[in-house]
């Protein structure tokens, strides 16, 4: 087959892939062509236009390495990871609410007792963080590992400032105790803009959008038998709670960061300074008995 033109491309390049190697490979090659193809035809680029995409692809490369990955920040940006996301976790009723991971999580991070301060003592409002782990059916969850890390007072992660740090710091492993609870101490997050200084930033830019997250606390949470959690809890009122540059925000991760004035903290601390307090209690999703 030869002489191809705009009606006849497209079924000769699914003829093509129709022989791939096993039926997963031959069912996204052939979505992959048609849908790609339909965009063209609906968009009917310039040849200016096609090379200004490719240019824009291959900026998009050259920006990812081991400390940055551009390929994923267009991904979030798109809307496609919380897509991906939502559809990986459908049937969780009763569960918490996930969210995308975001490009700073730390495999690994330092484990810390109950009770400890995880800033490091980056300077910042203190905040009193608790909570509990449980199944679904609200039967605690001891032991379960709980990862938490966030950005300073600033919108910072700690891995944007390794070198002025030395280290990292808001970041932590910890485990629940026999009444699956938790808690430690460390300072406010702040609302901040993810990288937009690459081919990203350059489509925000043209698309009339801003590159901001709101303020958040992550968590990843696994216990034995059940799915891993990965998930946000966002501040309550904070202003681009409508407009999160990677469409992670859901009504249920919003919470309260309450105001303290100084005096004794949840954990019977003395504070003499205003300090912040977070409760959430999440619920894990039983692995099925075939995943088990």
């Amino acid at each position: 087959m030869r002489n191809f033109d705009e009606n006849s491309i497209t079924m000769a390049v699914l003829d093509r892939v129709a022989n791939a190697s096993d039926g997963r490979t031959q069912q996204i090659s052939q979505a992959l062509v048609r849908h790609l193809h339909a965009f063209v035809k609906e968009v009917e680029p310039s040849m200016g236009e096609w090379e200004a995409a490719i240019g824009f692809l291959t900026r998009t490369g050259h920006m990812c390495d081991d400390k940055r990955q551009e390929f994923i920040l267009l991904s979030d940006t798109l809307g496609v990871s919380m897509l991906v996301d939502a559809i990986n976790h459908r049937g969780t009723a009763g569960a918490t609410d996930t969210t995308v991971l975001g490009p700073f999580y730390v495999q690994d991070p330092a484990v810390f007792p109950l009770g400890s301060d995880i800033s490091d003592g980056m300077k910042g409002q203190p905040l009193f963080v608790s909570g509990t782990v449980s199944s679904t059916d609200g039967a605690p969850l001891a032991g379960a590992a709980v990862d938490v890390w966030h950005s300073d007072e600033d919108g910072y992660y700690d891995v944007q400032q390794m070198e002025e740090l030395g280290g990292l710091s808001m970041r932590a492993r910890l485990f629940t105790d026999e009444q699956g609870r938790f808690h430690f101490w460390t300072i406010k997050p702040a609302a901040y803009p993810i990288p937009h200084d690459g081919p990203v930033g350059q489509m925000l830019d043209a698309q009339g959008r801003h590159p901001y997250r709101p303020a958040h606390v992550h968590f990843m949470i696994h216990a034995e038998g059940h799915d891993t959690l990965v998930t946000h809890v966002f501040v309550a009122g904070d202003e681009y709670l409508d407009s999160d540059v990677v469409f992670g925000v859901k009504d249920s991760l919003i919470q309260e960061f309450v105001r303290h004035f100084p005096g004794e903290a949840p954990d019977g601390r003395i504070m003499g300074r205003e300090f912040h307090s977070l409760r959430y209690d999440f619920r894990l999703k039983r692995l099925s008995a075939s995943a088990a």
